[in-house]
């Protein structure tokens, strides 16, 4: 999974052009494909999934301070 996509065209793009005049044309095919293998190794997630994580795991912790003060009420009740 690549976070930005855009990025890595925009820097293979100009990798590109820089290569272009040299008789090695494939070596943009083959650096793509190291940096691509490199970025999906370091287990990257896009801005979207985070933040979508985020607001989960906010709504979690809601939850679980609720839990808490209602068990604190029962057991104030009991005792």
């Amino acid at each position: 999974m690549i976070p930005n996509k855009q990025l890595l065209d925009e820097f293979a793009q100009r990798a590109s052009r820089m290569l272009a005049a040299s008789p090695a044309a494939d070596i943009e095919k083959n650096f793509r494909a190291l940096v691509a293998g490199w970025l999906a190794r370091l287990d990257l997630v896009t801005r979207e999934d985070f933040d979508i994580q985020r607001e989960l795991l906010a709504k979690a912790q809601a939850q679980l301070r609720a839990l808490e003060a209602r068990i604190t009420e029962l057991e104030q009740r009991r005792g």
